[in-house]
């Protein structure tokens, strides 16, 4: 009978214990309720969801809650809908030598179009520290992965530099290497099996003098911009001057055999290469569109005029001002990478969802509304958007336990938005709230940091 009561009295001190744990619990998490979840990897959607997050987690999933009034913090989901954070993955983040208050505006502009997370494409030390902060959650900020310095035909001219950059760039920390123009066949060739040998991957351009099918068969992370794939769509009896192939091919236009296009997909998929298409770069600042229009894009406010001034003299250079660029041209150009993006979307499914911001007029996170866009019009669904830049950044940084899908487990990276984006793509841009990492950033507090950014950039 003793052993009884013990018993008893050892059972209720567990339940006194679990109960007083969960009511501490529900004081410190959050609760978003009746949210309609979005499951990325095959699009169909759970209704009616509350979803617990504690210490920057996805804590609980269900249909039901007990106590759902114990939660201290709750956001009302209701007629909602929820996706992973988005990833950027062709970010550019600002060198050091602006202030730090800038660089986190830019940050900033990132997450209040659900962004939260970036891959940096032109590295420096400072990137670095500025990702460990980002990490530790001491600044606020999309999860940062972050490129090399460049690597060019000025910063590796030889086989030994190469050896020594990479080698250093591996033990600094660096995620990966970022390959520029005017590196030599020689050297390339060195640099990818220093790459190899000491276990860090290299994404980028495709040198000229290393053309896209040896690009291909050396392994890239991703290429980007669809880099090398038009120039190498001209047939062989063309004997052209690979130098003279104009903006990311323009020049061979004319010359391009779009019959070409299924063999370097093969390739591509052979050798399990990713693509970043920056799409919106060839929509947007090479592309018959003036300066001027493009300048009302209200996300423009956002930008110091001085860059703004910058983006509008640059454009010119590369369109007005090019005397080889016309807008029937340029249409077949659009066409070929449509194309391009099209078939390595349905025989690969290795898109990356990236616009290369901020190039011109491409301001950070407002900048992947125009990608997307590029993308709708090249035929891909909704659902192989969302997969583009959720899912598939994901299994590509070996982060699947990490970010990606809506899981227990994984970090509470999310977007809440208005409507349903499997039905109109465009409710990415209908943002309720963002959440970064169990940090919840309201519509309201977006708003208001964005305003504080409008008056920053207008004095500037």
């Amino acid at each position: 009978m003793k052993k009884y009561l013990f018993i008893l009295c050892a059972m209720s001190l567990m339940a006194c214990a679990q109960s007083s744990q969960e009511q501490q619990s529900n004081t410190t998490s959050i609760l978003i309720t009746d949210v309609n979840i979005i499951t990325v990897t095959d699009g169909s959607i759970r209704t009616n969801q509350q979803i617990v997050i504690d210490s920057g987690k996805i804590k609980s999933i269900s249909g039901t809650l007990k106590n759902p009034d114990d939660y201290v913090t709750k956001i009302d989901g209701s007629g909602k809908y929820i996706i992973p954070g988005l990833s950027e993955m062709h970010a550019h983040i600002p060198q050091p030598n602006i202030s730090a208050e800038r660089i986190e505006e830019v940050l900033f502009l990132y997450l209040s179009n659900g962004i939260t997370t970036i891959r940096g494409m032109l590295g420096h030390p400072a990137h670095l520290e500025l990702r460990e902060k980002a990490a530790n959650s001491d600044i606020i900020s999309p999860r940062i992965f972050t490129s090399s310095p460049s690597l060019n035909g000025n910063t590796i001219k030889t086989k030994e530099e190469a050896i020594a950059k990479i080698t250093a760039y591996q033990k600094e920390g660096y995620d990966f290497l970022k390959i520029h123009p005017g590196i030599t066949l020689e050297v390339f060739d060195q640099l990818v099996k220093t790459a190899h040998e000491v276990g860090i991957p290299f994404s980028g351009h495709v040198p000229i003098d290393v053309g896209i099918r040896h690009a291909l068969e050396s392994n890239y992370g991703s290429i980007d911009h669809i880099d090398g794939f038009l120039e190498g769509l001209v047939p062989e009896s063309e004997n052209v001057n690979p130098s003279e192939n104009g903006f990311f091919g323009y020049n061979f236009t004319p010359i391009a055999d779009a019959s070409k296009i299924e063999e370097l997909v093969q390739l591509a998929n052979d050798h399990n290469v990713w693509i970043v298409p920056t799409q919106s770069l060839f929509e947007r600042w090479f592309a018959p569109v003036s300066a001027d229009e493009l300048l009302k894009d209200p996300e423009m406010k956002y930008m110091p005029a001085s860059t703004l001034r910058n983006w509008k003299e640059r454009k010119g250079q590369y369109t007005e001002q090019n005397p080889n660029f016309n807008e029937a041209q340029w249409n077949q150009f659009n066409t070929i990478r449509r194309k391009l993006l099209k078939q390595l979307q349905d025989n690969g499914n290795r898109i990356l969802l990236g616009s290369d911001a901020p190039q011109l007029f491409n301001v950070p996170g407002f900048s992947i509304h125009h990608e997307i866009d590029g993308m709708v019009k090249a035929g891909l669904t909704p659902l192989q958007i969302l997969q583009t830049g959720t899912r598939n950044p994901a299994i590509f940084l070996g982060k699947e336990e990490t970010f990606g899908q809506i899981k227990v487990g994984l970090d509470a990276d999310l977007v809440i938005l208005d409507t349903n984006p499997l039905e109109n793509i465009d409710a990415l841009q209908q943002i309720s709230g963002v959440m970064v990492r169990g940090q919840w950033l309201s519509k309201e507090m977006i708003n208001k940091r964005l305003s504080e950014i409008a008056q920053n950039a207008s004095k500037n």
